[in-house]
């Protein structure tokens, strides 16, 4: 039995032009909506992860508690759960799966919250990673009905830098021979492991590894770490549904719509709900300074960085205590507010 439910879209228009036929967003809920429907909490997918991923930061006595509140988790398209290349009505699907923006997941996930549930306050949105990017889309799109965001380890537009070590992690899987322009029989294996070990090069600091963190964490080796941790975590995935999340990603832009024009200004000004903007103090490609920049022209925000060698994934739902104890403190704070 599947763990979530199917808001079925129908066909999708996206900004590319092109259409997803048959969208099936898929999303998971925790706790109960009240009868005055101001409980809710959407808390968008990362990166490769899926709605299991975000409950190290859901449950009893932590701030996303579903006593309280009730818990939207969608999604991403392309994540393998909601429509992605590897599920998709062929012939769109694999390699011809077409381009899906961020504006496109979060238009989708509006429709899911008013259309399903009649919802038109969200006390808080929050993510970490490509949720953060989904939720300053969120607070940029609908001023007028969230009213907290509360964004970790994500930006508001994707850096050119940041753009690059995507390059690399797309690299590292498209150069495998058995890619073959995305139509392979058997996973790209090489690929995906080569694509894990970019990764871990970027998403814990220079501190992370020279403290050898990964042995406190069980690891035995370096070695050890680099292949049961960061090349476990890829070779379990489908490279085309990777690489349409890496494409979504590396076009993210909250002012890339109608409604803003690219007018990256415009779109942050328009952000009107209180937010607490958490990057990793030592995040390699989400680094502290593009949301110090960001927050300066939000009217409502305030910079609160983790401090953690941790890096990336610092922020990550539950994957260390300490810091994912930082960032509930800092929704409990924004929510009693």
């Amino acid at each position: 039995m599947a763990d979530y439910e199917i808001f079925e879209a129908g066909d999708l228009e996206l900004q590319s032009g092109a259409t997803l036929r048959g969208a099936k967003l898929a999303y998971k809920t925790h706790g109960q909506l009240n009868s005055n429907k101001d409980n809710v909490v959407v808390f968008p997918t990362f990166f490769g992860g899926q709605h299991t991923h975000n409950e190290g930061m859901i449950g009893e006595g932590k701030a996303l508690d579903p006593s309280k509140y009730f818990i939207i988790v969608p999604n991403m398209f392309g994540n393998s759960v909601s429509t992605s290349p590897s599920n998709a009505t062929p012939p769109y699907n694999r390699a011809r799966f077409p381009e899906v923006s961020l504006f496109d997941n979060v238009f989708c996930q509006h429709r899911l919250v008013t259309e399903v549930f009649g919802i038109e306050k969200i006390a808080l949105v929050t993510g970490w990673s490509m949720g953060a990017q989904q939720t300053y889309q969120w607070g940029s799109l609908y001023p007028e009905m969230v009213e907290r965001i509360v964004p970790v380890c994500g930006s508001a537009k994707t850096s050119r830098h940041n753009f690059v070590f995507l390059e690399g992690v797309k690299a590292a899987i498209t150069t495998d021979a058995e890619w073959v322009g995305g139509s392979y029989k058997t996973p790209p294996l090489k690929g995906l492991r080569a694509m894990g070990r970019v990764y871990a090069g970027w998403a814990v600091s220079q501190a992370f590894y020279r403290e050898e963190v990964y042995l406190d964490l069980g690891y035995t080796s370096l070695e050890d770490y680099l292949v049961n941790f960061w090349e476990a975590r890829r070779v379990n995935a489908d490279a085309n549904d990777l690489l349409s999340m890496i494409w979504t990603w590396q076009n993210a832009d909250i002012s890339n719509n109608q409604m803003h024009g690219g007018d990256f200004h415009k779109a942050l000004g328009a952000i009107k709900a209180k937010a607490i903007v958490m990057p990793g103090r030592t995040d390699l490609y989400f680094p502290p300074e593009d949301n110090e920049a960001e927050v300066a022209q939000m009217p409502n925000a305030e910079l609160r960085p983790i401090e953690s060698i941790w890096g990336h994934l610092a922020g990550g739902p539950g994957f260390n205590p300490v810091d994912s104890q930082f960032v509930d403190s800092a929704l409990k704070e924004i929510l009693a507010s």
